[in-house]
């Protein structure tokens, strides 16, 4: 007996689920995208380190190119202009608009104090130039030139964009050379820590044993060694006569030395508990080499955690340099580094008088917190398949 009632065949019908929105559909790709497409999607979303790394991109150009991007070269010494303060950039001259201009500084002295002061001349407004000659420069040592990025006609006026030193440098020059050492330093610092760290992580890890245990008796031997008599120590032994080059390269290799072991912690436990996985075990099983099974299958899981260790390894680097720098122990003058700018500003006199000598500080500070930044949105995009 039929105890349906009396229903049109359409309605009799099985219901089917609506069909999903277009949104949906492009849902597929996230299933064949490839795991670095994944990264990219997910680092996207961190604001911060999006912004961070187009900040450090900038830097790098900035840095590279600094003879281009500078309008002095960074030993140019002008007595007449010691300690001047940054120069404003205007676009208005009595009421009217204008390119962006600067005015000249007139350098007058305290009838009180006899300390210099300097006095806008708005009488003399210096318009700012792009692609202008200046003082000649070799680029990457092939080509001479005296092409400049932005300067001023007048050759007896400067600008300077974060004031002068106390023998009338260019502070914004020195600052863009600088960051050539610093960053530097601290890249390739992280460079040779990586080599060491991972090599010596990974065997320790992957061997265990009395190799693991000789390994990480060296870690803790290096850790516990107090770093700031160890400089000072160095500082002391290190002729004055070397190659301040040299000396740049010898500080790099001793940070590297010092800082591979919190990475190599990292690998060495990691590779612990790779090493028990089913794929490594089933690859060892298939007769796979150890150089095939770490390089191809272990090496590749853990890729995107290692440079988002790298990326937070790097400020440490740079604090190194520049505190060390700052202290004298690291490098010396003539070399230009941050370190060696902020040794202007070690006393309260100089910050008085010229607060604009902090300047590589807040750049010190703004590189951290890059990096930084970027080491959080590559830690939370290592993992592409998570939530």
């Amino acid at each position: 007996m039929n105890d349906l009632p009396n229903l049109a065949p359409h309605m009799l019908a099985p219901r089917l689920p609506p069909l999903a929105p277009k949104e949906e559909f492009r849902d597929e790709t996230l299933y064949t995208a490839k795991p670095w497409t994944l990264v990219w999607w997910r680092f996207r979303k961190h604001k911060l380190a999006v912004v961070s790394l187009v900040f450090m991109t900038i830097l790098t150009v900035l840095a590279i190119f600094a003879h281009f991007f500078t309008p002095y070269a960074p030993f140019t010494i002008n007595r007449l202009n010691t300690l001047a303060p940054p120069s404003d950039v205007r676009i208005v001259h009595e009421g009217e608009l204008r390119r962006p201009f600067v005015y000249a500084m007139k350098r007058t002295r305290d009838l009180e104090t006899a300390r210099v002061m300097y006095v806008e001349d708005t009488s003399k407004p210096l318009p700012i130039r792009f692609f202008v000659e200046g003082e000649p420069y070799s680029l990457f040592g092939l080509v001479e030139t005296r092409l400049r990025f932005f300067g001023v006609d007048d050759r007896r006026q400067q600008i300077n964009l974060l004031g002068t030193d106390s023998l009338g440098r260019d502070l914004y020059s020195r600052l863009i050379h600088g960051a050539r050492v610093t960053l530097s330093a601290g890249l390739v610092g992280v460079a040779f820590a990586f080599v060491l760290g991972l090599s010596l992580g990974a065997i320790s890890g992957y061997y265990g044993g009395r190799i693991d245990s000789s390994i990480q008796r060296l870690m803790e031997f290096i850790r516990s060694i107090p770093t700031i008599p160890l400089w000072m120590g160095l500082a002391a032994a290190l002729p004055i006569a070397w190659d301040p080059i040299f000396v740049y390269v010898l500080i790099t290799l001793i940070l590297s030395l010092i800082g591979w072991t919190h990475l190599a912690r990292v690998v060495r436990g990691r590779f612990l508990s790779l090493k028990t996985e089913d794929y490594v075990l089933a690859a060892r099983l298939a007769g796979a080499s150890e150089y095939r099974i770490v390089t191809r299958h272990m090496l590749p899981a853990m890729t995107s955690y290692i440079i988002a260790a790298l990326t937070l390894a790097i400020p440490e680097m740079i604090l190194g340099e520049t505190a060390l720098s700052f202290l004298g122990l690291g490098l010396r003058p003539p070399v230009v580094s941050w370190g060696v700018l902020l040794q202007d500003a070690q006393n309260l006199r100089s910050i008085s008088m010229a607060p604009w000598l902090l300047a590589p500080g807040v750049a010190v500070v703004l590189v951290v917190l890059a990096f930084n930044f970027i080491g959080d949105g590559l830690r939370d995009a290592a993992d592409p398949y998570g939530q």
